[in-house]
């Protein structure tokens, strides 16, 4: 996973990146690497995140109401605790990690606090559900700043999508080139992952950043990894493998997870329940707690 930073905001060297990053824009001066083009009109920073060493979104599924806890969501490889194992499912581990809250300008407007991972895997797909001790309610009433909503539908080839670093505080704006029935990187494997379009260059640091699809205005997929070198199927050099076993790679190219499959998981109070009617997220054999 190329997409993480080693240690915090002012870390110089990147996991896997093979060059300096370049340095993060000041609060209230946020950025577009998107090519020539630019997010789209309402998408910004409200509701993104910065981690130590990611980015993240405040998220809400839509049946989420006012006073439920708020989620957080960002890459499974973006763990304080390290990258799970290949199978490994983490749910209600206790955690005191804290987000650096954006506004639609990028500046920060408040550290936010979590209470426990609600979720976290590597396997079939990479994501974390960070469970926040305040509520959506309170973050709208403190904070002037609103949850973003997870699409309950699959991602759409050839939509237009922005790439929204909080940790960076830059978009990255391209298009849904296709989608990847197996994505192997390493030890791990993940099912149905977006492909970009090669305009979206994202860099270390935009790991766990929302993808949002310009029609929507809504997450539709979560950032992750991307091909560095043009090796086959190691550690930051993702390869692509279809349905007959043939394997591609693609120097340069970028990925997302899909987040659909979130909305059927979440219940009341925010809680996660693997067992939901249609929640095909990863269930454990044996949970981290």
């Amino acid at each position: 996973m190329n997409k993480a930073l080693a240690g915090g905001l002012l870390a110089l060297t990147l996991v896997g990146f093979g060059s300096t990053p370049s340095v993060a824009a000041p609060d209230g001066a946020a950025s577009s690497r998107a090519a020539g083009q630019s997010a789209a009109k309402g998408v910004d920073f409200a509701g993104t995140v910065a981690l130590s060493n990611c980015s993240g979104s405040v998220v809400r599924v839509p049946q989420s109401k006012p006073d439920d806890p708020a989620l957080v969501l960002s890459n499974g490889h973006c763990l304080e605790s390290g990258f799970p194992a290949a199978g490994e499912v983490i749910v209600d581990q206790p955690s005191t990690r804290t987000f650096k809250l954006l506004d639609a300008k990028g500046a920060e407007k408040a550290t936010l606090t979590a209470s426990k991972i609600s979720y976290a895997t590597m396997t079939d797909t990479d994501i974390s559900l960070y469970q926040l001790t305040t509520s959506y309610a309170d973050i709208k009433k403190k904070y002037g700043i609103k949850a973003l909503e997870i699409e309950d539908d699959h991602p759409v080839k050839k939509r237009a999508i922005t790439v929204v670093s909080g940790y960076w505080k830059e978009t990255y704006t391209c298009k849904i080139d296709g989608f990847v029935y197996r994505l192997k990187e390493g030890e791990w494997t993940w099912k149905d992952s977006i492909r970009y379009t090669p305009e979206c260059q994202t860099i270390g640091g935009t790991s766990g950043s929302p993808v949002i699809d310009h029609k929507t205005g809504k997450v539709t997929a979560v950032n992750n990894t991307g091909n560095e070198d043009g090796e086959r199927c190691t550690l930051n050099n993702p390869c692509e493998v279809d349905r007959h076993g043939n394997v591609t790679v693609r120097k340069g190219i970028n990925y997302a997870q899909q987040t659909y499959g979130i909305v059927p998981c979440v219940t009341h109070d925010s809680k996660i329940d693997l067992t939901r009617k249609g929640c095909k997220l990863p269930r454990p054999t044996a949970a981290r707690r």
